[in-house]
């Protein structure tokens, strides 16, 4: 009976599936190109939707939960880049079927896709193809969402490229997905311009990079607080206008010296590595007790001459250290400003580093000054010294990630994922171990018993330490941890194993972009190419937290996967040059879908924590196909 019972339901699927699919949509596309144009200048799409009075169409944007938001997307190879599609004021209302307010246009629509032609054009024909996306409906029902590919021909004539047709209407500095367009943002204004940089400044300080200086940051500035060295709001200063300086000249030297991939390259090498870790296993000891920190003699005398101001030198050269662990991980704006700085480029590139570097430094001015003044509280000594140990298992732990940066490079093999999984699992442990009193260091002042606090963040960090210890034996990691640990390359192959699956036995990941191509000419899928590099903290996060979803996983079967590393393996040099030429920027990680005839459908900047919006980004990609 079952059997007969599960047999009809899947005739009665089917052949719902089958008189749906024999319906014809109600809405009827059309397109046409609003002019000539000449080399270089600005020509409208016009995309026209017609249907009978009772259908409706979501518009592009600012869609609730449910329904499906239209796109367009243009592309051809006369294109050099697409502007924002506009459309006419849709109308907003509360939708019962989707029970949330929706933005529609009834009876019909018209979308303006503004293009700009590339300059070197010859006077004649150029075909462009006009993806649309969209979701139909009415009163009582929706169609599924419908993607239709419309072909119309822009006219190019002979003569100059004229002023006022190059402008791109409604350009923004920052698209849906997040992309930033640069010249936009500057064509704003100037303030505009500033906005936008410490805005990008503080959603920096969101990223997993910027996490291994908290600790070693607190352990300095304790340090500095207890030995009288300088005034800690004159520290506080010092230690903020360093980052700022080092971050803003250094980054523009290297775009100068070594092109906009300089301080990707610096952030890679592996004895900036190892000179890091070093640095982080130096604080860490003496915050054990085993020495006391100090300046060479002859630096400390430089200070002492300074008006007593000995904590200067230390607190610059740690600025320059923060500097080279935040450039691991280059987001999408510091990565077109060193573009620009690389081109010829210095006034706008330069403003925008400082003011990004101000607001990504800003929160560490606090996290410098508080520590110094708990140092000088009465009877701190003894809690404040646990304070320093926890800081000291911190930054060990810290060390081992850019030790196995070294290892990644260089291709040791020994500092392995679980190998440093088990290293961190281990000082957790002895971290709880010691707050509990089972361990006792050289200042350690004796305990007569445990303070309810001490007590609870024992606990946390044994059961931290022991949940760790689980990812030795299989158990998944959670993501944001799986970020910092080095990644699982598989053999000769040099593919990335995610967070409890292996990429590569998912999906097959291209290493090489032409194989890719190759094979999505073959079969006719877009390629979604996946700039990342081996010392990419935020490119493992979204390895982890977003490529192992099921969704993006469904979409991922429709497209050709490649992966290209800019900071080591085969070809690197060439993909980092490859991202700066084609792309325009240097930033990790960063995705692209190209159709199958190498045109760009669609960009995104890399780390987010907004799945639904790499969601669209994807879906955006496979209309374009």
């Amino acid at each position: 009976m079952k059997t007969y019972l599960k047999t009809a339901i899947l005739i009665g699927i089917f052949s719902i599936a089958s008189l749906w699919a024999q319906f014809e949509s109600p809405v009827t596309l059309s397109v046409k190109v609003e002019s000539t144009a000449r080399a270089g200048e600005v020509v409208n799409i016009i995309v026209t939707a017609e249907m009978e009075a009772e259908w409706k169409i979501y518009a592009l944007r600012d869609q609730g939960e449910g329904p499906i938001a239209s796109k367009v997307v243009v592309t051809g190879n006369a294109i050099q880049a697409a502007g924002k599609v506009l459309e006419e004021d849709p109308t907003e209302k509360y939708d019962d079927g989707f029970l949330t307010n929706t933005r529609t246009h009834e009876g019909g629509a018209t979308f303006t896709a503004p293009v700009r032609l590339k300059s070197n054009l010859a006077p004649g024909s150029y075909d462009v193809s006009v993806n649309v996306l969209y979701q139909v409906c009415n009163a009582s029902l929706c169609y599924p969402q419908k993607e239709e590919v419309l072909t119309t021909t822009i006219t190019v004539e002979a003569g100059e490229t004229r002023d006022d047709r190059t402008k791109m209407l409604a350009v923004t500095a920052i698209d849906d997905w997040g992309n930033i367009n640069l010249d936009a943002a500057i064509e704003e204004g100037f303030f505009s311009f500033i906005l936008l940089a410490f805005s990008m400044g503080f959603l920096a300080l969101l990223t997993p990079c910027v996490f291994p200086m908290i600790p070693i940051t607190v352990s300095f500035f304790t340090h500095q607080g207890e030995t009288g060295k300088g005034k800690p709001i004159a520290n506080a200063l010092i230690y903020t206008i360093g980052i700022i300086a080092t971050f803003s000249i250094l980054g523009l030297i290297l775009a100068l010296t070594l092109g906009a991939s300089g301080a990707n390259q610096l952030a890679a090498n592996p004895w900036v590595n190892i000179f890091i870790a070093s640095l982080f296993i130096y604080f860490a000891l003496s915050l054990f007790g085993m020495y006391e920190i100090e300046l060479p003699q002859k630096l400390r005398q430089f200070s002492l001459n300074q008006e007593g101001r000995g904590g200067v030198m230390g607190t610059l050269f740690m600025a320059v250290t923060f500097t080279l662990t935040s450039f691991t991980c280059t987001v999408q704006f510091v990565g077109l400003l060193l573009v620009a700085a690389s081109q010829g480029q210095w006034f706008w590139p330069m403003i925008g580093m400082v003011v990004f570097s101000a607001a990504f430094a800003l929160p560490f001015f606090f996290l410098a000054l508080f520590p110094q003044y708990l140092a000088k509280m009465p009877k701190s000594g003894g809690w404040l010294n646990s304070v320093k140990v926890v800081m000291g298992f911190l930054e060990l732990a810290a060390a081992f990630k850019f030790i196995s940066n070294t290892d990644l490079v260089w291709g040791w093999g020994f500092f392995s994922h679980n190998a440093v999984l088990a290293v961190w699992a281990v000082l957790m442990l002895m971290t709880g171990m010691y707050l509990l009193g089972k361990i006792q260091l050289p200042h350690d002042s004796p305990i007569s018993s445990i303070s309810v606090p001490r007590l609870m963040l024992s606990a946390a960090f044994l059961t931290f330490g022991l949940y760790l210890t689980s990812g030795l034996f299989g158990q998944r990691i959670h993501g944001i941890i799986y970020a910092y640990l080095p990644p699982v390359v598989e053999g000769e192959s040099g593919a990335v194993r995610t967070n409890g699956a292996s990429m590569a036995e998912e999906f097959n990941w291209y290493r090489n972009l032409d194989d890719g191509l190759a094979e999505a000419k073959t079969t006719g899928k877009p390629v979604f190419i996946d700039f990342t590099g081996y010392t990419c903290t935020n490119c493992r996060w979204m390895e982890a937290n977003t490529f192992t979803k099921t969704e993006v996983k469904h979409r991922f079967g429709e497209m050709i996967l490649v992966q290209l590393y800019t900071d080591g393996g085969p070809n690197y040099r060439e993909n980092q040059q490859y991202e700066i030429d084609r792309f325009g920027t240097a930033a990790l990680p960063y995705y692209v879908i190209l159709s199958p005839d190498d045109e760009v459908i669609t960009t995104f900047p890399g780390m987010t924590r907004d799945l639904d919006n790499f969601l669209d980004f994807l879906d955006e990609g496979l209309a374009g196909e």
